[in-house]
């Protein structure tokens, strides 16, 4: 009798339960993260109910307001000062601008750098 035929069905079933037990792992790993999620949305606290859900202002729906905004200028460097750098800045503040008229790029021109507009001609 050769064992040939026994080695080759020894490797075969050796296979099989390593394949089995692979997928049992990925099964608890995959159950594991299904208790991890649901003990993660159990703390988290309740969808509010619609009455706490907000609602519009009595006059209604805020509109959009349009307006030129003009900011502040950048402080001058005194002479033989260093320049101030951008940490040293604060937050430049704005102020309504007294011209109406909304600023238009140049024909052609997409407006930004890169944004794939011809061009000024």
């Amino acid at each position: 009798m050769s064992t040939e035929p026994m080695q080759l069905a020894a490797a075969s079933g050796l296979i099989g339960l390593v394949f089995f037990l692979v997928a049992m792992a990925v099964l608890a790993v995959l159950a594991g993260g299904f208790w991890l999620n649901a003990r993660v949305k159990y703390r988290e606290s309740p969808r509010p109910r619609p009455e706490e859900q907000p609602h519009l202002p009595p006059e209604g729906a805020v509109h959009e307001i349009r307006e030129n905004r003009e900011s502040q200028e950048v402080p001058v460097m005194p002479k033989g000062g260093r320049p101030l750098t951008p940490y040293e800045l604060s937050n430049m503040q704005t102020r309504p601008s007294a011209s109406k008229d909304r600023p238009r790029w140049s024909k052609g021109s997409s407006g930004s750098f890169g944004g794939g507009g011809l061009g000024a001609h």
